[in-house]
């Protein structure tokens, strides 16, 4: 049986005061003022509409960008993490970018095995029964000898997410994961990224701390925990499910009438 989620130890993502810069303005602050905590185990969704800063926001947690201002620590560690000596702290964290960033020369097995190639050294026999386990949990099996070009954009974005995981991180960021799927993908990621909170096999049963990010709040109801908003340059962070509903509703509402397929 898996422990529960230990909420006093150090949280696993701690920002005071600090400010994401767009990237494509350095000097450009999207999000300012943040002040916010992830604690292990925990399953957050930050929303916000289009132009709200929220991948910005994405790529500041991730380390790929530094904060404009104030401080960030990821597991204690200050970040930007780009250190040899410091990477398997930063590699405590996957990212699943909203269009899956793969590269178009390589397969579908060969994107995914690239962490493992370039992190752990390891060559293409030594990661194939891995890759290959990860391919056919995520349903991507048959598209495994692929190029990403070949294959439609709703499987794309689950082949980044294999990509993401393949390094068994602990922290798992998602950008709009759902925005433009189908409905059976749609409910797939749902469903996937709750058995991955509780503890999923890939990852010997242990749960892994979320925050994915979304412009229409709906579907993540009884699925989430945790709730904030990007708005005016902020990050309202609102708590549980029952909190957002009692903020204002200039704050939430038009996150909350989007149209979107769920079911």
């Amino acid at each position: 049986m898996n422990s529960p989620p230990n909420h006093a130890a150090a949280p696993v993502i701690d920002m005071r005061h600090a400010a994401a810069a767009a990237l494509r303005d350095q000097s450009t602050v999207v999000v300012e003022e943040i002040n916010w905590t992830v604690a292990t185990g925990d399953y957050w969704v930050l929303a916000g509409l289009q132009g709200s800063g929220k991948t910005d926001f994405l790529m500041m947690t991730a380390g790929l960008m530094p904060p404009a201002g104030g401080v960030y620590r990821l597991f204690g560690e200050e970040m930007p993490i780009f250190e040899e000596t410091r990477l398997k702290d930063r590699l405590r964290l996957g990212l699943a970018f909203e269009g899956g960033q793969l590269f178009n020369q390589l397969t579908v097995r060969e994107n995914v095995a690239l962490p493992l190639r370039y992190h752990r050294n390891l060559s293409q026999a030594e990661s194939e029964e891995e890759v290959t386990n990860m391919l056919e949990s995520l349903e991507l099996g048959p598209w495994a000898d692929s190029t990403p070009g070949a294959i439609g954009r709703n499987w794309q974005r689950r082949v980044g997410l294999a990509r993401a995981l393949i390094l068994k991180p602990e922290v798992l960021l998602a950008d709009n994961p759902l925005g433009g799927l189908d409905l059976r993908h749609l409910n797939w990621w749902l469903s996937f990224l709750g058995q991955l909170s509780k503890g999923h096999a890939l990852l010997e049963g242990r749960a892994v701390t979320l925050i994915v990010t979304t412009a229409d709040l709906r579907p993540w109801k009884d699925r989430a925990r945790q709730f904030g908003i990007l708005r005016d340059k902020r990050l309202v962070v609102l708590g549980t499910w029952a909190q957002l509903e009692a903020a204002s509703a200039e704050l939430v509402h038009e996150l909350l009438a989007a149209e979107l397929p769920i079911g």
